[in-house]
């Protein structure tokens, strides 16, 4: 029987994707801008502290995990369907930098 042992590339390799430091800030930047663009002006003011919680976010996974937050304040704005929409044009472009298990999954309700 053979024992796992774990290198420093299978480490990695459990992850996620390599990238350097300088792409996944420049990742998080385009990331943190279209999640504020689809918040726009009226959403800023009326969901402040989603708005902020945007701006400050630390890391891909922290604005991963707000995307619940803004479908929440842009299905108040615009409705669930637009809202809808918007949330799956931005989990888009999380594709390739987070770990394998935190990807998407088809919705059951459809398109």
């Amino acid at each position: 029987m053979r024992t796992w042992k774990p290198t420093i590339q299978s480490l990695f390799g459990l992850l996620g994707p390599h990238r350097s430091t300088r792409e996944l800030d420049d990742a998080i930047g385009e990331i943190q801008e279209a999640m504020l663009d689809a918040l726009g002006q009226a959403g800023t003011k009326g969901f402040p502290a989603v708005a902020r919680r945007i701006m400050y976010a630390p890391d891909l996974q922290a604005l991963w995990y707000l995307r619940g937050d803004l479908m929440a304040a842009l299905a108040a704005l615009h409705g669930e369907a637009s809202a809808r929409h918007i949330i799956e044009d931005i989990s888009g472009q999380f594709h390739g930098l987070l770990p394998r298990g935190m990807a998407t999954r088809p919705s059951p309700l459809g398109k």
